[in-house]
């Protein structure tokens, strides 16, 4: 028997690159939040182990088929399973697609199997699989450093309306960090525990003022039409309008659902949604 499970999209209110660790990763100090926005995971038992993404057969690189031979290995196990990915993130969008399918595999492939894995062990699994996989599988609002390992959950969490909109197919990761390292961009300035009260309390013009993003400029040389979304959300009602993650996905936050489905009919392509309060997760 099958059973689905959801795989949260995140936000990134907020992110700052604080350092380089000598094996290149980067430090971050970021403000995340889960959204109402997901992939469905459909998995059921099976002698092998298999992934259709939309139907379609999927590669060993996949994050899904990584977690799974992760969990295999960690547990001395050669198990199955079949699974079914649909997609509803964006790609190259700086949602945590991806990470937020390896940890809904993570969670469910520990409970399918029976291994009995701590939370603490399905966090150390996730790290070494991406850094975002953590968060995605902790959820909520939070505050998140280092590699993506050290999470400060946020209480009161609120339900905020957003329209996400995702210009040009999307970004690679790789690309706009390896911009960054380059140097030339200005350093910004971030607080994440006021930008997190902001959030809580659903000040947004304070969010609009705190929120950063050491990425957007990179992004932005890259691909202008994130600046010029960023302005349009802005025109369109939202009280705070930010590039989340290494992009390209521009978020417009607004104080109304009403403004924020007006704002999402009048860009084309682009996605009605919300965050996730402490009582939806």
């Amino acid at each position: 028997m099958s059973r689905v499970y959801p795989a949260r999209a995140k936000i990134n209110w907020a992110l700052n690159i604080t350092g380089r660790r000598p094996d290149g990763y980067h430090l971050l100090d970021m403000l995340m939040q889960s959204i109402d926005l997901s992939d469905a995971l459909e998995i059921e038992p099976a002698g092998g182990l298999s992934l259709a993404v939309d139907g379609v057969p999927a590669g060993e690189e996949n994050l899904v088929l990584r977690a799974a031979m992760a969990l295999n290995r960690r547990c001395g196990t050669q198990r199955g399973a079949r699974m079914a990915l649909t997609k509803r993130i964006p790609a190259r969008a700086g949602l945590g697609g991806g990470s937020a399918d390896c940890a809904a595999a993570l969670r469910a492939l520990n409970e399918l199997w029976g291994l009995g894995l701590s939370r603490e062990a399905l966090l150390e699994i996730g790290l070494t699989l991406g850094a975002d996989v953590p968060f995605c599988l902790t959820e909520g609002l939070a505050v998140v450093r280092g590699i993506g390992e050290a999470i400060t959950p946020v209480p009161g969490a609120p339900r905020i309306p957003l329209v996400l909109a995702v210009p040009g197919g999307g970004l690679s990761t790789g690309a706009v960090f390896s911009l960054w390292d380059r140097g030339g961009f200005a350093d910004v300035a971030l607080d994440c525990e006021a930008l997190a009260r902001a959030v809580a309390a659903r000040r947004l013009d304070a969010v609009d003022r705190l929120c950063a993003n050491a990425l957007t400029a990179p992004a932005v040389s890259l691909m202008p039409e994130i600046g010029r979304l960023t302005d349009r959300m802005r025109q369109l009602g939202a009280g705070a309008a930010f590039m989340t993650g290494s992009g390209s996905a521009v978020v417009g936050a607004f104080d109304d659902p009403g403004k924020a489905d007006r704002a999402a009919r009048a860009l084309p392509g682009a996605i009605l949604t919300s965050t996730m309060g402490d009582g939806d997760m």
